[in-house]
């Protein structure tokens, strides 16, 4: 099926690279040109941190033995405007991720790329997306032996439209299941009564370029997800 400019937009953002027949006297489209999604914010969120180096991103880490460190959810733009915020986008996005380990070499990149994926969703325009990270307790005590439950608690004050579970550690914290991510993605799971998607983190998505499309086939999942929960809801500024 033919990808709209706007799509094609999207895609760049986050490093897809698409293909078309030339069209005579067309003009090569960049996503400013395709009024998509606008620049990522001049501070791209970040990355949970701070991090015990045992934690991992992507499909290299393994979910900790012992207690989990679940971190207090924060919100990524809070200054958006909730009446400019897309209604596709429903009440709000509650997106956990992978803590990062201690010195990761690509945790910059990684930041960027989060930032221009949520972007192309126009996620930067909603005041209500909220990141969680996820990863094993520091040794010096506490956390959590039961993560997803604590997460599940987190979900229901928070009250999102979609959760965007990213990560093999996530998805085993968030979900208790310990399959291969390409195994869970492409379904609708749950976390507290609330529709959930499993994606890569943006770490493995940076040592695996050819899996972006994969990813960018899961956010829009989750956005049509949110979406289904916005149309049941009567259109005004979003809460």
């Amino acid at each position: 099926m033919p990808l709209s400019p706007r799509h094609r937009a999207m895609l760049l953002e986050i490093g897809v690279r698409t293909w078309a027949p030339p069209t005579p006297g067309a003009r090569a489209e960049t996503p400013a040109a395709a009024g998509a999604a606008a620049p990522p914010p001049a501070a791209p969120p970040r990355a949970a941190r701070p991090l015990p180096p045992a934690a991992g991103g992507g499909e290299r880490s393994h979910a900790p033995a012992g207690p989990w460190q679940v971190q207090a959810p924060r919100l990524l733009y809070p200054g958006a405007d909730p009446a400019q915020a897309p209604l596709a986008l429903g009440a709000g996005w509650f997106i956990v991720t992978d803590i990062l380990p201690e010195g990761e070499p690509l945790a910059a990149d990684a930041d960027r790329l989060l930032a221009n994926m949520l972007a192309a969703l126009q996620l930067h325009r909603h005041p209500r997306v909220a990141l969680c990270g996820v990863g094993p307790a520091p040794a010096a005590g506490g956390g959590t032996s039961e993560p997803a439950a604590a997460l599940a608690q987190q979900v229901a004050a928070f009250a999102p439209a979609v959760v965007l579970v990213m990560g093999r550690s996530a998805v085993r914290a968030a979900l208790a299941r310990s399959e291969p991510l390409g195994k869970l993605r492409g379904a609708r799971w749950e976390i507290a009564g609330v529709p959930a998607v499993v994606t890569f983190d943006a770490c493995f998505l940076l040592r695996n370029p050819g899996t972006k499309a994969a990813a960018w086939a899961d956010l829009c999942l989750a956005r049509a997800l949110a979406g289904h929960g916005a149309a049941e809801r009567p259109a005004g500024p979003v809460p």
